[in-house]
């Protein structure tokens, strides 16, 4: 760890009020340098989308951009290369969380859960997820994903087995998460239109709520994250200061309490404009071109 690693992690907290961008830009790398539980990966370059296939190359060529900064890696799907992800990133020593895409399609469905299956009983994953807001997105049915958790639960050997949605569904879909060994919640202020100021508030009452959820069980934060650019969403604004200010103060409050986070996302990813408009193109750490922003 660098000396501006160590310095952040003395911070026992952050006034932002006297703080310009250049600031904000140097406290953000000691963020980053200090490292992170675990980072969100983005395998699609620039004129690529899911749907095409990714080659082992450049899966490892960002593995090795982001090593240095998380010790977990999660991956979304297992098809199209994207099996490919975990056994790279164990031989970068890290540990990941490693989902199979479920959506509308049976036999895409059936080969995900299958290939998740497989890597998993190789050794090559540390919590499988099955699925990613398939209930958010309506794609399945409850029993129809349940059956796909029971499945994986019964044939993967010694690794938890979760679901990933937003917090609120676990609340409200009780057999799902008395299914899950670990609860997997998705958690944005951004998308419910929350000032950034009150953001950090926000999120750990969303985690709190899927705590209450679970009963117990373990809550990993799957997902949470802020973008630099586009439109706005009621009270949440993208922009350069208050993506660095949410990433802050997500890295400091994953430290004082032990919360685990994945961060979201490594780098931007164009085709999310699609599904998500403007901002969906800027969540990265690092745009499009593998460049790093904000320092």
């Amino acid at each position: 760890m660098s000396l501006r690693g160590e310095r952040f992690l003395a911070l026992t907290s952050v006034d932002y009020a006297d703080k310009d961008i250049e600031d904000l830009r140097a406290l953000y790398k000691e963020a980053l340098e200090a490292g992170m539980h675990g980072l969100c990966f983005s395998p699609y370059m620039e004129g690529q989308e899911p749907g095409q296939q990714l080659s082992e190359e450049q899966i490892r060529r960002r593995i090795e951009i982001i090593r240095p900064y998380t010790n977990w890696i999660r991956s979304f799907s297992c098809t199209e290369g994207n099996e490919l992800i975990p056994e790279i990133a164990k031989e970068y020593g890290m540990q990941t969380l490693v989902g199979a895409w479920l959506g509308n399609d049976p036999e895409t469905n059936e080969k995900e859960v299958a290939n998740l299956i497989e890597i998993a009983n190789k050794g090559f994953v540390d919590i499988a997820a099955v699925g990613n807001e398939v209930m958010y997105r309506g794609d399945l049915t409850e029993e129809e994903l349940l059956s796909f958790i029971h499945l994986a639960k019964n044939e993967i050997k010694n690794v938890p087995v979760g679901y990933v949605d937003a917090y609120y569904e676990f609340r409200e879909r009780p057999a799902i998460t008395e299914a899950c060994d670990v609860i997997l919640a998705n958690c944005y202020p951004f998308w419910e239109g929350c000032d950034q100021d009150y953001s950090l508030l926000y999120m750990k009452d969303m985690y709190n709520q899927a705590a209450r959820a679970g009963n117990g069980k373990k809550v990993i934060i799957s997902e949470t994250g802020w973008p630099d650019k586009g439109t706005n969403l009621e009270g949440a604004f993208p922009s350069e200061a208050n993506a660095i200010k949410y990433f802050i103060n997500t890295q400091k409050w994953s430290r004082e309490e032990d919360i685990e986070i994945f961060y979201f996302s490594s780098f931007d990813e164009s085709w999310k404009v699609g599904d998500e408009g403007d901002v969906g193109a800027f969540w990265g750490i690092w745009d499009k071109d593998e460049k790093l922003k904000f320092c």
